[in-house]
């Protein structure tokens, strides 16, 4: 008898194991009471540090609104991107929310939400190449030199695309814009809506602008391997602010409009 109950108490305390250790992020986050997101906050308009030191952006905002509908405060954990997915690995925080590009190479390593939007990659090239440069299959040559940041599909894309060419990246794109502005790089290699706004911004009228992108890239938030109780919570999150407009109104702040530019240094 005693042999049964000693066998017994071993099942309970093993199947109680196994659900402790299939306790996923959000699970967890709801327990603790903070959605902890690791964030590289330079991604203009999706996380980006304000002139009061606050991240805000469009990213911001929709996981604000996560955390809301789960009932938790957010935690945004400022993490570098070439860093963030060891980050995530080693429990720095419960999941990416960085303006990440979902690529076969990242999906090995984590799992993704279904994406929030889709961008592409496209060109801020100096103004004094627009006669010679047309598309980046131009900058294809070794007399000519990119730039990006670090770890991003900017970089992947500009060797992969453009391994002819000098390439040379930065921790930030701002460091990265400024040499193509200064003219010691040809062109910054990047996604459309941080583009969009950085010709004007940071271009001093030296820059051009080649809009049309030629990747598709998906941006999604990040996960460790395995759980899908989150990612079920996060594609149902984003399935309901599409049909209830929230999505929407969210986007327009950041993306039809420029009021936010008032609040940058």
């Amino acid at each position: 008898m005693k042999k049964y109950l000693s066998m017994l108490l071993l099942g309970v305390m093993a199947l109680g194991a196994v659900g402790s250790a299939q306790a996923g992020a959000i699970d967890e986050a709801v327990k603790r009471g903070t959605l902890r997101v690791g964030m590289d906050p330079t991604y203009m308009p999706f996380e980006m540090t304000d002139k009061r030191g606050e991240i805000i952006g469009f990213e911001v905002d929709l996981l604000k609104a996560m955390a809301k509908s789960m009932g938790v405060k957010l935690e945004l954990v400022s993490t570098s991107l070439d860093g963030i997915i060891p980050a995530l690995l080693t429990d720095k925080f419960d999941m990416i929310g960085s303006g990440l590009t979902l690529t076969q190479e990242r999906n090995l390593r984590i799992n993704f939400s279904d994406p929030f939007i889709v961008v592409g990659q496209t060109l801020l090239i100096r103004k004094d190449l627009q006669d010679k440069i047309k598309s980046y299959k131009d900058l294809n040559d070794p007399q000519y030199r990119l730039t990006s940041k670090v770890g991003t599909t900017g970089e992947m894309v500009s060797r992969k695309l453009m391994a002819k060419a000098q390439y040379h990246g930065y921790d930030n794109e701002q460091e990265a814009v400024m040499d193509v502005v200064n003219g010691k790089a040809d062109a910054f290699v990047y996604d459309s809506p941080y583009n969009v706004v950085a010709v004007d911004k940071a271009g001093n009228g030296k820059l051009l602008f080649l809009d049309k992108p030629f990747t598709y890239e998906p941006l999604a938030f990040g996960l460790k391997k395995g759980d899908y109780d989150s990612l079920n919570f996060i594609n149902n999150f984003l399935r309901q602010a599409h049909e209830d407009g929230s999505y929407d109104r969210i986007h327009d702040k950041w993306f039809k409009s420029t009021k936010w530019l008032q609040d940058m240094e």
